[in-house]
């Protein structure tokens, strides 16, 4: 069997990616051999490599991205790891309705940090989250299977967490205004419980801010009992003639302005 036959069977059965192992395996022919095959194959754009030895076929519909979208691939990929992960921040916000401004690679949630995927005009960006394993996910149904995202809950409270990997403050604030509408204040509390303090000290000041009380009023009584001194609403900036927000132990040491 030659490699072409190869992927034309996978693809007929529904698989879109293998790593190269399993072609040399399938084929059972000389490794060097299925390699030359396998690189003639990616010149003429028929697969896509995102990370060494893992490869995707490349339908015609999606030959413009010169890869599969990273949802298509991303679970499988993370099975061939063996790595826990889930789409995070604002690749997840888009997912649960909050669209507003669609990220420019997808985001994904792992223990540690991983160089970026570059696959034609594909971008994954990995978010390092040693304890990932805790978060409640979604699983979402996609054409290649099953993948893995963060809850609503979840991606609030990291997206102020993580503010530089979601445009900043001003951004956070315009997405948790419509990622709101599919919050639960019950799952909000139990996500928060599995976060530090201050991200629901953040969060809890800018869900006011943009006019979700009744969810903020939810992590109220949590942080009185569990933030212990305060933090400055962006860590990065200076400290130094910040006003403090009594009810969330928190230093507004930056103007928060969401788009309208």
């Amino acid at each position: 069997m030659r490699v072409g036959k190869y992927i034309r069977d996978l693809a007929a059965s529904g698989t879109y990616h293998f790593t190269t192992a399993d072609a040399i395996k399938a084929i059972g022919g000389n490794p060097p051999a299925v390699r030359a095959q396998l690189r003639r194959l990616k010149q003429q754009e028929m697969i896509a490599e995102p990370v060494r030895s893992f490869h995707v076929i490349v339908p015609p519909e999606h030959s413009r991205l010169g890869c599969l979208p990273a949802e298509h691939f991303i679970d499988q990929l993370m099975h061939v790891w063996e790595e826990p992960y889930y789409v995070c921040l604002l690749s997840a916000a888009e997912r649960h309705g909050a669209a507003h401004q669609r990220p420019q690679a997808t985001q994904v949630m792992v223990r540690k940090n991983r160089q970026a995927i570059e696959c034609g005009m594909v971008r994954v960006e990995f978010i390092a989250r040693g304890d990932l394993d805790k978060m409640p996910v979604t699983k979402i149904n996609t054409p290649r299977g099953v993948l893995r995202y963060s809850t609503p809950e979840v991606t609030a409270l990291e997206l102020v967490g993580y503010p530089n990997h979601a445009g900043g403050l001003d951004n956070v604030a315009t997405v948790l205004a419509e990622l709101s509408e599919d919050m639960d204040a019950d799952e909000l509390l139990e996500a928060a419980e599995l976060c530090p303090v201050s991200w629901s000290q953040r969060l809890g000041c800018l869900l006011e801010l943009v006019g979700q009380e009744d969810l903020a009023r939810v992590l109220g009584p949590f942080v009185l009992e569990n933030a212990h001194s305060y933090t400055p609403l962006r860590r990065a900036a200076k400290i130094a003639g910040g006003k403090r927000n009594p009810r969330w132990k928190l230093i507004v040491n930056v103007e928060v302005e969401p788009d309208e």
